[in-house]
């Protein structure tokens, strides 16, 4: 049987958060007020980080200034986002462990509370297939603005993981997780393998005491 090999992506296989780096991609560019969405786009960040989040209220106002441009336009911003923020964050020693998975023939899957918009191209940049994330929602080819469905952040990440395995042929046996985030510490919990990569500080503590690697792709 094929086992899972699942990773977070923010400050796990990137040296930063593409999340809050698509915010100030849009500040350098203009395509956002400068000051105002600057203050709310670090207020929502901390939020993260204090496990206090509300993606329906960051949904609301990271997706809003997708609902301004059509696919063409948001396929060039982005494209820009990669080359200038995206690439340079990408850890080759990350780039190496999903590698190493691969030729281990196991299904790779990137689980991110990131929106997929942002997220889509970055997986397929890592040439993984699978993405599981928080889905923005679009209506007749049009983003609205609001994200649909169950956020993939904390529990939701179990919720999202098993509606897609209830899909598949795939069980979590044998699964392993890697991530940076005691936002993670959920889904961590139920998989066979949790690593802890770079961890934070709250995830440091939880997995010295139950015992799970801690490794570094720094």
């Amino acid at each position: 049987m094929t086992r899972l090999a699942l990773f977070d992506l923010d400050n796990t296989l990137l040296a930063g958060d593409s999340d809050h780096s698509w915010g100030e991609f849009m500040v350098a560019n203009k395509l956002v007020d400068s000051e105002y969405f600057t203050a709310q786009n670090d207020k929502f960040y901390q939020d993260y980080q204090n496990g206090c989040l509300d993606m329906h209220a960051y949904g609301a106002f990271a997706l809003k200034p997708l609902t301004q441009y059509n696919d063409q336009q948001l396929l060039a911003f982005h494209d820009q986002f990669m080359q200038q923020h995206v690439i340079p964050m990408v850890l080759a020693k990350g780039r190496t462990l999903l590698q190493n998975h691969q030729a281990a023939g196991d299904k790779i899957i990137i689980i991110t509370a990131t929106n997929d918009f942002i997220t889509y191209p970055i997986a397929q940049y890592l040439g993984v297939d699978t993405l599981i994330a928080t889905t923005a929602e679009k209506i007749n080819g049009q983003y609205t603005g609001k994200i649909t469905g169950t956020p993939c952040l904390q529990e939701g990440k179990i919720s999202k993981l098993k509606a897609w395995l209830e899909n598949t042929h795939y069980d979590l046996a044998g699964a392993c997780f890697y991530s940076d985030s005691f936002n993670d510490i959920p889904l961590l919990d139920v998989v066979d393998e949790p690593i802890a990569v770079d961890p934070d500080d709250k995830l440091r503590a939880h997995a010295l005491d139950a015992g799970w690697p801690i490794i570094t792709l720094r």
